[in-house]
């Protein structure tokens, strides 16, 4: 018995230690060898690298990589080359690859090809009509323009723009224009009669020349402060309500909070404007019209979706101490035609609050704004003498809207004061600094898109070309702003129906009154029945073939049913089969 437990206890060592010797770690061999290996195994010690050993010959098989001097040019390795014409492709013409270094060039092109018959009141020259035998005030309404506009720009920018925004940017951008417009009456487009009812212009203009300098970044979400120095593009407000132009000046800008918190600073200087195509013409020296401005907006307030800005702007002019300006037609544009047409200085300071966004699928935009300031002179009382006016006026806009797939249904509702006393020593009309509204059909209605002159009332317009304001100026872009005014009130509605990805159904109509006729039936000198301009009845549709801005078709009809005061401001009745209306064919093509 014995015996067999000794026999069993030697047969269970000798199992167990080949077991735990092979279980220790041996540091020369990997956990492979030593699974595969019996016994015990010496310990392997590396030798010391020599540092004047020869390295391995390379490889037989050649690289997999090429070599190639940036990043940017990866994609000819692959094969795809770059074509100059191709904008939807890489092209180092639009600025997708540099020219050197980190510096890339981006050149754009734009036609502007432009169609407009429209019926517009006309009245008959004070030399008379071209075509006798009527003794009627107003001549026909039919006018036909057509205009073709070809913008260029060249910018050349430095630095990283894939992730940061660049360093500096060169801009310049002229712009030509070739117009023919033919109208029914002698000295409607010219002061002098002998050159008759029609007119060819050309003329070559400035429309964008600046340096952009990228001062900092303030945070790790590339947050930044610029500084932009030139002529520049400029817009106060969401809807161009205010100022929206392209000016000499400088500006400071910038973001903040992950771009939640943007904000603008600068100064403007006016300049001159070719009278018959609106282009900057920088061979004149500037205005004497200085505007200041600074304004902040707030993304995602109150809730997400939303933008509000508050904005202060300050116009000083000082035109008034100047002899007057006749335009290149050889009209009087400063100052306007009415009352004494005496000069005046104006200071205006306008505080402004607006938003524009969604609250879910109900949109919303709307503007406030106070004008406070003086003007120099009233032009119909300071004839001998200058007697100051305090400029006191408001006002405000809303558009909501609501969405419905692929179905928009808005309403739209503006005031704007209107003096109530000309010859008080209070200027309640407000004016803005030089509006272009994108409200209440915008250009596609007949009341934005056309200048109705005030007939009988001085060589003034109701309101300005591509503007909604009753101003009585006598040019939006080169005279005046005018605080004695009638005022504008405007309520309406539309539907914008986008039928195709790249076709968009628009209509709109608006009823348009003034706010005061105290000013218009001075000037006229007679009363009328009525505050109501009129309905505003537009169509419009919209076509873009490749889904982009790159070519763009758009085609609209609007007319005019003229209210009381329209009719007894321009003698429109049943019978005389005056009609006004505003039909566009617009092109644009962009490279």
């Amino acid at each position: 018995m014995r015996r067999q437990v000794n026999l069993v206890a030697t047969l269970a060592l000798a199992a167990w230690i080949p077991a735990a010797y092979a279980a220790q770690p041996d540091p020369g061999i990997d956990d492979e060898s030593a699974r595969r290996r019996t016994g015990p195994v010496e310990k392997r010690v590396l030798p010391p690298i020599d540092p004047n050993a020869v390295e391995p010959p390379s490889p037989a098989l050649p690289r997999e990589t090429i070599p190639m001097p940036d990043r940017w040019r990866l994609v000819d390795a692959l094969g795809v080359r770059a074509r100059w014409w191709d904008p939807y492709n890489q092209n180092t013409l639009k600025a997708d690859r540099p020219l050197w270094g980190n510096w890339f060039l981006n050149l754009g092109f734009v036609s502007d090809t432009l169609y407009e018959p429209r019926g517009v009141p006309t009245p008959v020259g004070n030399q008379g009509d071209f075509s006798g035998g009527r003794n009627d005030p107003f001549s026909d309404a039919d006018q036909t323009l057509f205009s073709q506009t070809v913008i260029g720009s060249v910018s050349l920018i430095e630095g990283d723009t894939a992730f940061r925004p660049p360093d500096v940017e060169l801009r310049f951008a002229p712009a030509f224009v070739f117009n023919r417009v033919a109208v029914s009456a002698d000295r409607i487009l010219d002061i002098d009669p002998r050159l008759g009812p029609t007119r060819k212009h050309t003329f070559v203009g400035l429309q964008e020349a600046f340096v952009d300098y990228h001062i900092r970044n303030v945070s790790d979400r590339y947050d930044f402060d610029s500084l932009r120095v030139g002529i520049q593009p400029v817009t106060l407000d969401f809807r161009g309500f205010l100022f929206q132009d392209q000016q000499l000046g400088a500006r400071i800008f910038g973001n903040r909070d992950n771009n939640r918190w943007q904000y603008n600073a600068g100064w403007f200087r006016r300049l001159e404007k070719d009278t018959n195509s609106g282009l900057n013409d920088v061979s004149r020296r500037p205005r004497k019209d200085d505007v200041f401005f600074a304004n902040v907006y707030r993304q995602d307030f109150p809730i997400p979706g939303y933008t509000v800005e508050a904005i202060v702007a300050h116009n000083r002019n000082r035109e008034g101490d100047e002899k007057s300006y006749y335009d290149t037609n050889g009209f009087l544009a400063r100052p306007a035609s009415i009352g004494g047409e005496r000069p005046s200085n104006y200071n205006v300071t306008y505080l402004g609050f607006n938003g524009d966004g969604h609250f879910g699928r109900f949109n919303l935009t709307h503007a406030v704004y106070g004008a406070v300031g003086s003007i120099s002179a009233n032009p119909f009382t300071s004839f001998f003498r200058d007697e100051p006016v305090h400029i006191r006026a408001w006002f405000a806009a809303v558009e909501p809207s609501l969405d419905f797939d692929w179905i928009r249904i808005r309403a739209q509702f503006l005031y704007a004061s209107g003096d109530r006393d000309p010859f008080d020593r209070t200027a309640g009309g407000f004016d803005a600094i030089l509006e272009n509204p994108q409200f209440a059909g915008a250009d596609t209605s007949y009341w934005v898109r056309q200048s109705v002159p005030l007939v009988g009332g001085g060589g003034v317009a109701l309101s300005g070309r591509n503007g909604l304001l009753n101003s009585l100026r006598s040019s939006k872009d080169q005279g005046q702003s005018n605080f004695i005014n009638p005022g504008t009130v405007l309520l309406g509605g539309g539907v914008d129906v986008d039928v195709l990805p790249e076709l968009r159904f628009s209509a709109n109509i608006s009823h348009i009154a003034f706010a005061n006729r105290a000013v218009i039936e001075t000037l006229r000198n007679e009363l009328l029945h009525s505050n109501s301009i009129g309905w505003d009845v537009s169509a419009a549709a919209i076509y873009r073939p490749r889904f982009t801005q790159n070519a763009v078709v758009r085609l609209s009809g609007a007319t005019l049913f003229g209210g009381a005061a329209f009719k007894d401001l321009f003698l429109v009745d049943d019978d005389n089969g005056r009609r006004f209306y505003s039909i566009l064919l617009n092109l644009i093509f962009t490279y």
